[in-house]
């Protein structure tokens, strides 16, 4: 996965006409589209697993589109939704923002707030996609470690000194050493400080031997 790669946007509308406009304008600067005219349909599409975001009409056949981020959430789908709506009605608006939305523009839209909005969505599921990955890169790091390595690992984040630690696992203080000059390297760390912000990240801080 690369927080480079190019991004799509999906449109949910069931008006044929806003769906080409604003598929239109999107790819005008350089961004992929996948149109659809109906939640449905988009749930049951397979989609390129890419960073994006989904302009989604508030009123939908079948279900309006409050209902779809519900499903979105359940379907663990963490895209980014831009509502869109022909009615500027403030209380569906706010409803929107508490299900998770990232924007609420009505119609005719402004070619610009759009893009904006879009750009926020893009950036955000970005970020999301680079974090997911830094801990999948994290994870591996710590697998490529032996069980003794990770022992190690384990006590030194919770502060023990090597003396302790030589005594907890029943070795020389000279062993400890050389497996946690072993654990530096395999993890990428400079620092202890380094280990334990990896620990945080990893869960593993808190274990207690």
């Amino acid at each position: 996965m690369t927080t480079d790669e190019q991004a799509v946007v999906f449109v949910v509308d069931d008006d044929g006409l806003v769906r080409d406009s604003v598929g239109d304008l999107l790819r005008s600067v350089g961004f992929e589209v996948e149109t659809f005219g109906s939640a449905q349909e988009f749930l049951r599409s397979k989609r390129r697993d890419a960073p994006g975001c989904i302009v989604l009409d508030v009123r939908l056949p079948g279900g309006s589109g409050l209902d779809f981020q519900r499903t979105l959430l359940e379907s663990n789908i963490r895209l980014p939704v831009i509502i869109i709506s022909g009615y500027g009605d403030i209380s569906m608006s706010v409803q929107a923002m508490k299900s998770g939305a990232i924007e609420f523009l009505t119609k005719p839209l402004r070619p610009q707030d759009l893009l904006d909005a879009v750009q926020a969505g893009v950036g955000r599921d970005r970020a999301r996609w680079a974090q997911a990955k830094s801990i999948v890169d994290l994870q591996v790091r710590f697998d490529s470690l032996t069980p003794r390595e990770r022992a190690i690992l384990t006590l030194a984040i919770s502060g023990r000194p090597t003396k302790q630690i030589a005594a907890s696992l029943e070795v020389s203080e000279r062993t400890v050493k050389a497996h946690r000059s072993q654990v530096m390297r395999k993890m990428q760390a400079r620092s202890l400080v380094d280990l334990v912000r990896m620990g945080d990240v990893l869960g593993i801080s808190g274990r207690n031997h």
